[in-house]
């Protein structure tokens, strides 16, 4: 199979596109020379960008990159590795399933490009997270503020369905990546897979019952030197995912989003959006 595509500034779009470490107009501010923590988050984002551990995951990034929705026929597909994207200080940790096969798969940027997208940048809006209620596209002047997401998955999975395997090999990326969220208090799981992955790294244990709006405690360190699974988040909360099934059939509504978030915010000690 041929590589995919390749876009406009390819190094530099390998770095998140070049705003998901806060980036907005695309160019290495002082903050960030002077921060380890975001230079390490950065690392680890290109890590993610150039990950092929998974077969089945690539062969399907790829060709789905090359076998376009007929409405995008004329762009170029990320088709690798989905690095998350927001604000490094977030409070507010969201975290997905995987990529969209023509959302963040095409635009290389999570939540970005489709339905799902267009529900969830709305609500963060509403709720104070984000600067504008649209995602279409990477460099779009989308910013978060006290906010960051990513994905339990970052390779678009065939039919939204990693294998176990799967989501166990990118696992890893999940728990640097929260490691690295210091300012992380709080984690909105979005969907089942999300939450199921987020209690298996925290050592949630029993297990509430997945249901939008549910929180899960994440125990607190035991005292070594090793550092907290989930850092320094202390609660999971739960929201149904935005998909298409779940927003169109009125499953999950944008006043349930609002409520999940604005939850958070309170959760975080963040100010009222």
């Amino acid at each position: 199979m041929s590589a995919p595509p390749s876009q406009p500034g390819d190094v530099q779009e390998a770095e998140p596109h070049g705003d998901a470490v806060a980036r907005v107009a695309g160019e290495r501010s002082e903050q960030e020379r002077a921060s380890p923590g975001i230079a390490a988050l950065r690392l680890l984002n290109d890590e993610v960008v150039a990950c092929r551990r998974c077969d089945r995951l690539v062969t399907w990034r790829e060709q789905t990159a090359v076998d376009k929705r007929a409405a995008f026929a004329d762009e170029d597909y990320w088709g690798r590795g989905v690095p998350g994207f927001g604000d490094p200080a977030a409070a507010v940790v969201l975290v997905g399933l995987a990529p969209a096969a023509h959302g963040a798969n095409r635009t290389g940027r999570m939540f970005t490009g489709d339905r799902s997208g267009d529900f969830l940048y709305a609500a963060l809006h509403r709720c104070g997270f984000a600067n504008q209620p649209t995602s279409v596209r990477a460099g779009d002047g989308l910013a978060l503020r006290d906010a960051y997401i990513t994905a339990a998955v970052r390779c678009a999975p065939p039919a939204n369905k990693p294998t176990t395997a799967e989501r166990d090999t990118c696992r890893p990326f999940l728990e640097r990546e929260l490691a690295l969220l210091v300012n992380a208090r709080i984690a909105v799981a979005l969907g089942a897979f999300a939450y199921g992955v987020l209690c298996t790294i925290g050592g949630v244990r029993p297990r509430p019952r997945f249901g939008h709006g549910a929180i899960a405690e994440v125990p607190a360190a035991d005292g070594s030197a090793e550092p907290a699974p989930l850092g320094g988040i202390s609660r999971i909360i739960c929201s149904f995912h935005p998909s298409q099934q779940n927003t169109f059939t009125g499953r999950l509504t944008a006043d349930m989003a609002d409520t999940v978030l604005l939850d958070a915010r309170r959760l975080a000690n963040l100010p009222p959006g």
